[in-house]
Protein backbone atom coordinates (compact mmCIF):
# COMPACT_ATOMS: atom_id res chain seq x y z
CA UNK A 1 0.00 0.00 0.00
CA UNK A 2 2.71 2.42 -0.98
CA UNK A 3 2.22 5.12 -3.76
CA UNK A 4 -1.53 3.91 -4.42
CA UNK A 5 -3.50 1.11 -6.55
CA UNK A 6 -0.68 1.34 -9.35
CA UNK A 7 2.06 -0.15 -7.63
CA UNK A 8 -0.77 -2.21 -5.35
CA UNK A 9 -1.14 -3.65 -9.06
CA UNK A 10 2.55 -4.00 -9.85
CA UNK A 11 3.15 -6.10 -6.81
CA UNK A 12 0.57 -8.26 -7.44
CA UNK A 13 2.23 -8.93 -11.01
CA UNK A 14 5.56 -9.16 -9.44
CA UNK A 15 4.89 -11.75 -6.47
CA UNK A 16 1.79 -13.39 -8.03
CA UNK A 17 -1.00 -13.21 -4.83
CA UNK A 18 -4.16 -13.78 -4.72
CA UNK A 19 -6.37 -11.99 -7.49
CA UNK A 20 -9.33 -12.38 -4.96
CA UNK A 21 -7.20 -10.88 -1.91
CA UNK A 22 -6.23 -8.53 -4.60
CA UNK A 23 -9.85 -7.16 -5.37
CA UNK A 24 -10.59 -6.86 -1.50
CA UNK A 25 -7.70 -4.97 -0.69
CA UNK A 26 -8.18 -2.65 -3.28
CA UNK A 27 -11.84 -2.06 -1.71
CA UNK A 28 -10.02 -1.48 1.48
CA UNK A 29 -7.60 1.19 -0.10
CA UNK A 30 -10.73 2.89 -2.24
CA UNK A 31 -12.31 2.86 1.09
CA UNK A 32 -10.42 3.88 4.00
CA UNK A 33 -8.06 6.01 1.72
CA UNK A 34 -10.90 8.21 1.26
CA UNK A 35 -12.04 8.60 4.86
CA UNK A 36 -8.35 10.43 5.02
CA UNK A 37 -8.69 12.32 2.12
CA UNK A 38 -12.07 13.47 3.47
CA UNK A 39 -10.52 14.76 6.76
CA UNK A 40 -7.50 16.33 4.90
CA UNK A 41 -9.79 18.37 2.41
CA UNK A 42 -11.84 19.56 5.39
CA UNK A 43 -8.42 21.01 7.00
CA UNK A 44 -7.15 22.15 3.62
CA UNK A 45 -9.81 24.75 4.18
CA UNK A 46 -8.05 26.19 6.98
CA UNK A 47 -4.66 25.06 7.31
CA UNK A 48 -3.96 27.81 9.71
CA UNK A 49 -5.16 26.08 12.64
CA UNK A 50 -2.76 23.15 12.35
CA UNK A 51 0.27 25.16 10.98
CA UNK A 52 -0.53 27.82 14.85
CA UNK A 53 -0.13 23.74 16.48
CA UNK A 54 2.56 22.77 14.38
CA UNK A 55 4.27 26.25 14.88
CA UNK A 56 5.13 26.03 11.42
CA UNK A 57 6.22 28.60 9.24
CA UNK A 58 4.27 28.88 5.82
CA UNK A 59 5.68 31.25 4.10
CA UNK A 60 7.81 28.62 1.86
CA UNK A 61 4.44 27.58 1.03
CA UNK A 62 3.99 30.89 -1.03
CA UNK A 63 7.83 31.21 -2.13
CA UNK A 64 6.95 27.53 -3.62
CA UNK A 65 3.52 28.55 -5.07
CA UNK A 66 5.43 31.35 -6.59
CA UNK A 67 8.56 29.41 -8.18
CA UNK A 68 6.38 26.92 -9.88
CA UNK A 69 3.96 29.31 -10.96
CA UNK A 70 7.07 30.92 -12.75
CA UNK A 71 8.31 27.78 -13.98
CA UNK A 72 5.09 26.54 -15.49
CA UNK A 73 4.96 30.04 -17.25
CA UNK A 74 7.81 29.72 -19.02
CA UNK A 75 7.23 26.19 -20.56
CA UNK A 76 3.74 26.48 -20.69
CA UNK A 77 2.51 26.49 -24.18
CA UNK A 78 -0.63 25.44 -26.31
CA UNK A 79 0.60 21.97 -27.52
CA UNK A 80 0.91 20.92 -30.90
CA UNK A 81 0.77 17.89 -32.43
CA UNK A 82 4.64 17.58 -32.79
CA UNK A 83 4.62 17.67 -28.74
CA UNK A 84 1.85 15.38 -28.17
CA UNK A 85 3.63 12.82 -30.28
CA UNK A 86 6.76 12.90 -28.69
CA UNK A 87 5.14 12.90 -25.33
CA UNK A 88 3.18 9.69 -26.29
CA UNK A 89 6.57 8.79 -28.23
CA UNK A 90 8.54 8.98 -25.09
CA UNK A 91 6.08 7.16 -23.07
CA UNK A 92 5.27 4.14 -25.43
CA UNK A 93 9.00 4.40 -26.01
CA UNK A 94 10.69 4.02 -22.59
CA UNK A 95 7.69 0.97 -22.19
CA UNK A 96 8.74 -0.84 -25.86
CA UNK A 97 12.37 -0.30 -24.28
CA UNK A 98 11.14 -1.50 -21.08
CA UNK A 99 9.74 -4.63 -22.14
CA UNK A 100 12.70 -5.36 -24.63
CA UNK A 101 15.30 -4.96 -21.67
CA UNK A 102 13.07 -7.06 -19.52
CA UNK A 103 12.23 -9.82 -22.04
CA UNK A 104 16.00 -10.25 -22.06
CA UNK A 105 17.05 -9.78 -18.50
CA UNK A 106 14.27 -12.43 -17.01
CA UNK A 107 14.84 -15.95 -18.44
CA UNK A 108 18.60 -14.74 -17.73
CA UNK A 109 17.70 -14.89 -14.39
CA UNK A 110 15.43 -18.17 -14.11
CA UNK A 111 17.77 -20.04 -16.04
CA UNK A 112 21.47 -19.52 -14.76
CA UNK A 113 20.50 -17.73 -11.40
CA UNK A 114 17.84 -19.59 -10.05
CA UNK A 115 18.29 -18.44 -6.66
CA UNK A 116 17.35 -14.54 -7.35
CA UNK A 117 14.04 -16.37 -7.73
CA UNK A 118 12.81 -16.14 -4.01
CA UNK A 119 13.15 -12.49 -4.91
CA UNK A 120 10.97 -12.46 -7.62
CA UNK A 121 14.10 -10.74 -10.06
CA UNK A 122 12.58 -13.29 -12.50
CA UNK A 123 9.56 -12.26 -12.99
CA UNK A 124 9.37 -10.06 -16.00
CA UNK A 125 6.82 -7.41 -14.96
CA UNK A 126 9.22 -6.30 -11.94
CA UNK A 127 12.12 -5.57 -14.43
CA UNK A 128 9.11 -3.62 -16.54
CA UNK A 129 8.10 -1.62 -13.50
CA UNK A 130 11.60 -0.89 -12.36
CA UNK A 131 13.10 -0.34 -15.87
CA UNK A 132 10.61 2.31 -16.49
CA UNK A 133 10.23 4.20 -13.67
CA UNK A 134 14.03 4.36 -13.67
CA UNK A 135 14.51 5.44 -17.16
CA UNK A 136 11.55 8.42 -16.25
CA UNK A 137 13.20 9.49 -13.26
CA UNK A 138 16.25 9.90 -15.44
CA UNK A 139 14.51 12.07 -17.97
CA UNK A 140 13.49 14.15 -14.92
CA UNK A 141 17.32 15.66 -15.10
CA UNK A 142 17.28 16.70 -18.43
CA UNK A 143 15.38 18.70 -20.95
CA UNK A 144 12.89 16.43 -21.43
CA UNK A 145 10.85 17.69 -18.14
CA UNK A 146 10.28 20.93 -20.07
CA UNK A 147 7.52 18.70 -21.91
CA UNK A 148 5.47 19.25 -18.92
CA UNK A 149 4.83 22.59 -20.65
CA UNK A 150 2.93 20.80 -23.15
CA UNK A 151 0.53 18.68 -21.45
CA UNK A 152 3.01 15.54 -20.48
CA UNK A 153 1.00 14.98 -16.98
CA UNK A 154 -2.46 15.67 -18.84
CA UNK A 155 -1.74 12.53 -21.05
CA UNK A 156 0.03 10.76 -17.87
CA UNK A 157 -3.26 11.42 -16.31
CA UNK A 158 -5.66 10.23 -18.78
CA UNK A 159 -3.54 7.07 -18.61
CA UNK A 160 -3.26 6.67 -14.96
CA UNK A 161 -7.15 6.70 -14.57
CA UNK A 162 -7.29 4.05 -17.17
CA UNK A 163 -5.49 1.67 -15.17
CA UNK A 164 -7.64 3.40 -12.34
CA UNK A 165 -10.45 1.89 -13.69
CA UNK A 166 -9.20 -1.08 -14.20
CA UNK A 167 -7.85 -1.53 -10.89
CA UNK A 168 -11.32 -0.49 -9.96
CA UNK A 169 -13.76 -3.27 -12.29
CA UNK A 170 -11.48 -6.05 -10.01
CA UNK A 171 -13.13 -4.31 -7.12
CA UNK A 172 -15.15 -7.01 -4.89
CA UNK A 173 -17.22 -4.91 -2.21
CA UNK A 174 -18.80 -8.13 -1.19
CA UNK A 175 -15.75 -10.13 -0.66
CA UNK A 176 -14.76 -7.43 2.00
CA UNK A 177 -17.57 -8.29 4.00
CA UNK A 178 -17.07 -11.52 3.84
CA UNK A 179 -13.48 -10.72 5.25
CA UNK A 180 -13.90 -7.92 7.54
CA UNK A 181 -10.59 -8.32 9.43
CA UNK A 182 -8.87 -6.78 5.99
CA UNK A 183 -11.02 -3.25 7.24
CA UNK A 184 -9.06 -3.18 10.49
CA UNK A 185 -6.09 -4.25 9.21
CA UNK A 186 -6.27 -0.93 7.06
CA UNK A 187 -7.80 1.07 9.34
CA UNK A 188 -4.55 0.32 11.53
CA UNK A 189 -2.06 0.71 8.75
CA UNK A 190 -3.68 4.03 8.13
CA UNK A 191 -3.40 4.86 11.78
CA UNK A 192 0.88 4.50 11.71
CA UNK A 193 0.74 6.43 8.69
CA UNK A 194 -0.77 9.33 10.33
CA UNK A 195 0.77 9.18 13.60
CA UNK A 196 4.51 9.42 11.74
CA UNK A 197 3.25 12.08 9.59
CA UNK A 198 2.26 14.32 11.86
CA UNK A 199 4.57 13.66 14.54
CA UNK A 200 7.70 13.74 12.09
CA UNK A 201 5.68 17.63 10.93
CA UNK A 202 5.16 18.62 14.45
CA UNK A 203 8.97 17.90 15.51
CA UNK A 204 10.00 19.68 12.00
CA UNK A 205 7.64 22.35 12.14
CA UNK A 206 6.37 21.08 8.48
CA UNK A 207 3.13 23.49 7.51
CA UNK A 208 0.00 20.96 6.91
CA UNK A 209 0.34 21.58 3.29
CA UNK A 210 3.36 18.95 3.18
CA UNK A 211 1.38 16.55 5.39
CA UNK A 212 -1.54 16.72 3.72
CA UNK A 213 -0.17 16.40 -0.17
CA UNK A 214 2.79 13.75 0.67
CA UNK A 215 0.21 11.77 2.55
CA UNK A 216 -1.90 11.56 -0.37
CA UNK A 217 1.06 10.72 -3.02
CA UNK A 218 1.66 8.11 -1.04
CA UNK A 219 -1.78 6.02 -0.32
CA UNK A 220 -3.62 7.33 -2.93
CA UNK A 221 -1.04 8.68 -5.94
CA UNK A 222 -1.57 11.06 -8.83
CA UNK A 223 -4.97 11.05 -8.78
CA UNK A 224 -5.65 12.47 -5.47
CA UNK A 225 -2.60 14.44 -5.08
CA UNK A 226 -3.08 16.98 -7.11
CA UNK A 227 -7.06 17.49 -5.31
CA UNK A 228 -5.94 18.19 -2.09
CA UNK A 229 -2.87 20.45 -3.06
CA UNK A 230 -5.49 22.50 -5.34
CA UNK A 231 -7.85 22.54 -1.91
CA UNK A 232 -4.69 24.80 -0.72
CA UNK A 233 -4.22 26.51 -4.01
CA UNK A 234 -5.30 26.06 -7.37
CA UNK A 235 -1.63 27.36 -8.22
CA UNK A 236 -0.47 24.62 -6.19
CA UNK A 237 -1.90 21.50 -7.47
CA UNK A 238 1.43 20.17 -9.92
CA UNK A 239 3.05 20.32 -6.65
CA UNK A 240 0.58 17.12 -6.18
CA UNK A 241 1.11 15.87 -9.57
CA UNK A 242 5.35 15.58 -8.56
CA UNK A 243 5.15 14.06 -4.86
CA UNK A 244 2.40 11.62 -6.40
CA UNK A 245 5.20 10.87 -9.44
CA UNK A 246 8.20 10.51 -6.71
CA UNK A 247 5.27 8.39 -4.28
CA UNK A 248 5.11 6.16 -7.39
CA UNK A 249 8.48 6.38 -7.73
CA UNK A 250 9.71 5.40 -4.42
CA UNK A 251 6.81 2.86 -4.40
CA UNK A 252 8.09 1.01 -6.58
CA UNK A 253 11.24 -0.18 -4.84
CA UNK A 254 9.97 0.25 -1.44
CA UNK A 255 7.06 -2.33 -1.86
CA UNK A 256 9.02 -4.88 -3.66
CA UNK A 257 11.10 -4.54 -0.89
CA UNK A 258 8.27 -4.72 1.68
CA UNK A 259 6.95 -7.34 -0.10
CA UNK A 260 10.61 -9.23 0.51
CA UNK A 261 10.95 -8.85 4.40
CA UNK A 262 7.31 -9.97 4.59
CA UNK A 263 8.78 -13.61 2.46
CA UNK A 264 11.26 -14.07 4.41
CA UNK A 265 9.24 -13.54 8.17
CA UNK A 266 6.53 -16.16 6.34
CA UNK A 267 9.33 -18.72 5.29
CA UNK A 268 11.46 -18.01 8.75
Amino acid sequence: WIGGGANQTAMLEVFGASSSLFAQMIAVDVLVANLWMAFLLYWAAKPEKIDKLFKADSTAIYELRDKIADFRSKIMTIPSLAQTMTILGVGFGITGVSHLIADWIAPIISSDYPALKQYSLDSTFFWIVVIATTAGLALSFTKARNLEGAGASRLGSAFLYVLVATIGMQMDLGAVLDNPILFLIGILWMFFHILIMLLVAWLIKAPFFYVAVGSQANVGGAASAPIVASAFDASLAPVGVLLAVLGYAVGTYGAYLCGLMMQAISIG
